[in-house]
């Protein structure tokens, strides 16, 4: 019998427990490097409070010394991040395993020695004069490095002395981080009470949100309404939290402004690659395009015999109709995204198999898994790690079509250096969202009939209103919410209040009613090291789109200039990468206005099949 739900992973092949004596290992490793790169400092230290006027001795030695440092703490970032991808790994299947949180626990102290000692190296290489810079950036043992080093220089002004940089890290662990990993808590943990017949029964979070994929419309508002009702008794919690998450960021951009005034999305587009003209411009277009988005939303509901969807329809799958199997075993879903990926070209369908072969997907259903999916990686093994709660709906497939992208996007990347695979949230939904748009289309071609049209043009449909919708929304609040903490915190009705306020912007009439918890219950809020865990999905969405719409227009040469955009991601700015693969200006809405655009065919093609369908 093919099991419905997906496979659990492998995680062996880095460590076999969380007592595994190689974790130790490495943490002593790490610790001789750090000590390495404790001594190597004083090369550098002693030359930050002069150095725009350090003599060429100095220069010389103080070059040296950084080149020296790169290797070194790309070396113990490795080691540091392996044993922690590990222990979340672990916690995001089980958020109650001890041990995982045992480790989890241990690895503050040499995260916080890690982030101390890397700071003289960045201060050293944001502070130098370019003339130093560009000699730095000569030698061999660094060369690689030089779109992140000039691209981290952009904000250099920003930098504080090498000890305050010292301090805000290590008070950030026990401050902005902790409350971060109390909400990782709280998911972890956290049940609720859903129906069971004419009886309720406890799940946890995760197996909550996946009833919210079901096509009964009263099983996904219970699951919604249940997820609510758990979330609410810790209101206050998490009010504390998210208002000390966003008052810690507002403070060290008031500290951060001494050069120039620092504006809280700076940070979030600089890591994203993209300037603020970029974001200003798509979130532009998707306000101008709010038209078309709340059309796709009510059509949805249309397929559902309503008139606006509920805020329990964002993961909903297409209705069930006449003759349809309504669930997709793992296996036959796994499948159709091979053969999707596989049509861009063989060794993207070998690579989807490969990663199920090696049991790298986790998709199992668990009382005490986190809600949500994501792709990780390890860094000793340079291999990926898919994570998601598989239940069977085509809203799973797209899923596992969506994380599977991301991990063939570090797969074309393993061969880089680890100072060109950074590549900012924006550029990392491009892989991902292309991969839903194949698998769709893959589907549509091969649909025998308007009610299959309809269940594939569902993901499309749902992927539009999510994106242009969906994503605006938290980008809205968020924005908001951080423009009105500057001037106190927010009580929880204040939270309720500007979340409803976001919803009814973006969504209009086409929402049945908001979800004025949606603040609570969002993780993506709550990332401490990420703030506007948003914006970047939606760059991604369209940026994906216009990557797609090329496909036929490059023919033949299409999977060579994909791949070779993917491998660019980390080396260049968005911008840049824009112009180089796409002979594109992503500054301005014209480009997003077009992407946009060709969106409006789909939409009017779903329309059409509701009305063949449904009159």
């Amino acid at each position: 019998m093919t099991d419905l739900t997906g496979p659990s992973w492998d995680l062996s092949q880095e460590y076999e427990s969380p007592t595994d004596p190689q974790i130790q290992a490495d943490l002593d490793e790490l610790t001789s490097m750090l000590d390495r790169i404790e001594d190597r400092n004083k090369g550098l230290t002693v030359v930050l409070d002069h150095i725009d006027d350090m003599s060429a001795t100095e220069k010389s030695a103080a070059i040296n010394s950084a080149c020296d440092l790169h290797n070194l703490i790309e070396d113990a970032a490795k080691l540091l991040r392996n044993p922690s991808t590990f222990a979340n790994c672990l916690l995001s299947v089980d958020g109650d395993d001890e041990q995982a949180k045992i480790l989890e626990g241990s690895l503050i102290q040499y995260r916080l020695r890690f982030n101390e000692l890397a700071q003289p190296s960045n201060q050293f290489l944001n502070i130098a004069p370019d003339d130093v810079i560009d000699e730095y950036l000569q030698d061999e043992r660094v060369i690689d490095a030089e779109f992140q080093v000039r691209h981290s220089r952009l904000r250099r002004h920003e930098l504080l002395s090498l000890q305050e940089e010292n301090l805000v890290s290590a008070l950030g662990q026990n401050g902005i981080h902790a409350w971060s990993r109390l909400y990782d808590r709280l998911a972890g943990q956290l049940k609720c009470q859903v129906a069971d017949g004419n009886d309720q029964r406890e799940v946890g979070i995760a197996e909550a949100a996946s009833l919210m994929q079901s096509t009964d419309d009263r099983t996904r508002e219970d699951a919604w309404r249940a997820i609510n009702a758990a979330w609410s008794s810790h209101e206050e919690t998490c009010a504390a939290a998210i208002n000390s998450l966003a008052g810690w960021r507002l403070e060290m951009c008031k500290r951060r402004s001494n050069g120039k005034p620092v504006h809280f999305l700076d940070a979030p587009a600089h890591s994203s690659h993209i300037g603020r003209e970029t974001l200003d411009s798509v979130i532009g277009v998707a306000k101008e395009s709010k038209d078309l988005s709340q059309r796709a939303a009510k059509a949805l509901a249309r397929a559902y015999r309503k008139t606006k969807i509920g805020p329990w329809d964002q993961r909903a799958p297409a209705p069930e109709l006449p003759g349809q199997d309504a669930t997709i075993p793992f296996d036959e879903g796994l499948g159709i995204v091979a053969d999707a990926y596989g049509q861009v070209d063989g060794s993207m369908g070998d690579f989807v198999h490969m990663m199920a072969e090696n049991r790298w997907i986790e998709g199992t259903v668990g009382p005490s898994k986190r809600p949500g999916a994501y792709c990780t990686s390890f860094a000793k093994s340079n291999t990926p790690r898919v994570y998601m709660t598989y239940s069977g709906s085509m809203t799973d497939v797209t899923i596992l079509a969506h994380e599977l992208g991301h991990a063939f996007h570090h797969w074309a990347m393993r061969d880089l250096p680890d100072s060109q695979k950074s590549y900012g949230m924006s550029l990392a939904e491009t892989a991902s969202t292309f991969g839903e748009t194949l698998v769709r289309d893959s589907l549509l071609s091969r649909s025998e009939s308007p009610q299959m049209s309809l269940a594939v043009a569902w993901e499309e449909l749902s992927a539009i209103a999510a994106f242009l919708l969906n994503i605006p929304t938290r980008f809205e609040f968020e924005r908001n919410f951080h423009e009105a903490r500057a001037e106190k915190p927010l009580l929880p009705r204040e939270l309720r209040s500007l979340m409803t306020e976001a919803w009814q912007e973006w969504y209009g009439d086409s929402l049945s009613e908001p979800d004025d918890l949606f603040w609570i219950n969002k993780l993506h809020f709550y990332i401490s090291g990420t703030s506007f865990y948003n914006f970047p999905y939606l760059f991604g969405y369209l940026f994906s789109q216009s990557v797609y719409q090329r496909r036929e227009s490059m023919g033949d040469d299409f999977f060579v200039r994909y791949k070779g955009l993917l491998r660019d991601t980390g080396r260049i700015s968005a911008e840049e990468l824009a112009t180089r693969h796409l002979d594109a200006d992503i500054s301005q809405r014209d480009f997003w206005r077009a992407t946009v655009a060709a969106l409006e065919p789909r939409v009017a093609h779903f329309e059409s099949l509701c009305d063949e369908i449904f009159d």
